[in-house]
């Protein structure tokens, strides 16, 4: 008995690999278990068998069946992804040219991006890039940021292990690693490598833990500027800012600086726009963006005398320009993929 049961297990073993379709599958199972089938047969003999033996072969079945089990599940498997396979076709040759005969396009936050860029290049400012993980000092400290600014606790933003390391990110003290909450770090780290007079932009990605919803997103982009120079003015701030908005929202566009705080300006401002032509946001005033004249701490960390330097620096949102030049209502929109939001802007 023992001797059938490793033969029929040898014998389905063997045949497993002749099996092509759901039928063949079927009558293979039934030559080994239907009513007729080998094991089926050999069960029979139990009956024939000393009381001392029946335990003994009466596991051996039972391992038997496991065994058929586990063959019979492997052809299922087998088949149902060939006929997975069947249904999709033949292998696609990717050396082929593809049959879609839609073309890409651009992104509407990079289109936004490479816009004000444009406007910027034309007035002499240079775009500056640098790391999207920061270390503390270059995030915080060189931006008068103090100890208990609610911005460096880890609430607010993306800290790394503190065994993290960036070889090519370098750092000012032992402090720690973290995702840049701000471009302004790009500023840090061009004025420690540049000396003065500096006009550069630095549009780029920022993190910070904030809740998704339609205004808020944890991976957003941001766009500043830096100007130094000597005997550099408030007038000249509001000049840029203003070429930047009638560029983007045309000439009927009114703006205005509001008294703000920042911990790396002096004095701070919001900047505050009104335009006609902004659909339901026409004619009334809109927080556009954070700016001001660059605090002379700020250029002590970076050791640039703010005796004969001193400049204007200002960031803003590319999402936030975005939304306001195409009437869109949901951050998340940028981020989700959809081609049938980002075809409109193809």
């Amino acid at each position: 008995m023992e001797q059938a049961l490793q033969d029929i297990l040898a014998h389905a073993d063997a045949c497993k690999g002749g099996i092509e379709s759901r039928a063949d599958l079927e009558k293979f199972k039934a030559e080994i278990s239907g009513p007729k089938g080998s094991l089926t047969q050999a069960m029979k003999g139990m009956g024939k068998l000393p009381k001392e033996e029946r335990p003994i072969i009466g596991k051996k079945i039972n391992e038997t069946k496991k065994a058929l089990d586990a063959i019979f599940e492997k052809i299922d498997q087998f088949l149902e992804e060939k006929e997975i396979q069947d249904s999709l076709g033949e292998p696609i040759d990717p050396t082929l040219p593809s049959p879609d005969p839609e073309k890409g396009s651009l992104h509407p936050l990079t289109q936004v991006r490479r816009r004000m860029t444009d406007i910027f290049s034309k007035i002499g400012f240079t775009v500056a890039e640098e790391f999207e993980a920061e270390t503390e000092w270059f995030c915080f400290d060189a931006l008068n940021t103090p100890d208990d600014h609610p911005a460096r606790d880890e609430q607010d933003t993306l800290f790394l292990s503190k065994g993290a390391i960036f070889k090519n990110v370098p750092k000012k003290e032992n402090e720690r690693y973290l995702l840049r909450t701000h471009t302004s770090t790009v500023q840090i780290r061009t004025m420690l490598k540049t000396k003065p007079p500096i006009r550069i932009i630095a549009p780029g990605r920022c993190f910070r833990r904030d809740t998704v919803d339609a205004t808020h997103s944890a991976n957003f982009h941001q766009f500043e500027g830096l100007y130094l120079d000597e005997n550099v003015t408030l007038q000249d701030l509001k000049s840029v800012l203003d070429h930047l908005i009638k560029e983007l929202f045309g000439n009927d566009v009114k703006t205005r600086l509001r008294p703000s705080f920042f911990p790396f300006t002096e004095p701070s401002y919001e900047l505050d726009l009104n335009s006609p032509s902004l659909g339901k946001l026409s004619n009334q005033w809109i927080e556009v963006m954070g700016c001001g004249m660059v605090d002379p701490k700020v250029l002590e960390s970076v050791e640039i005398s703010s005796d004969k330097w001193n400049g204007f620096a200002f960031g803003v949102g590319i999402e936030r320009i975005a939304m306001m030049l195409y009437g869109i209502d949901d951050i998340r929109h940028f981020y989700q993929n959809d081609l049938r939001f980002l075809k409109q802007f193809a």
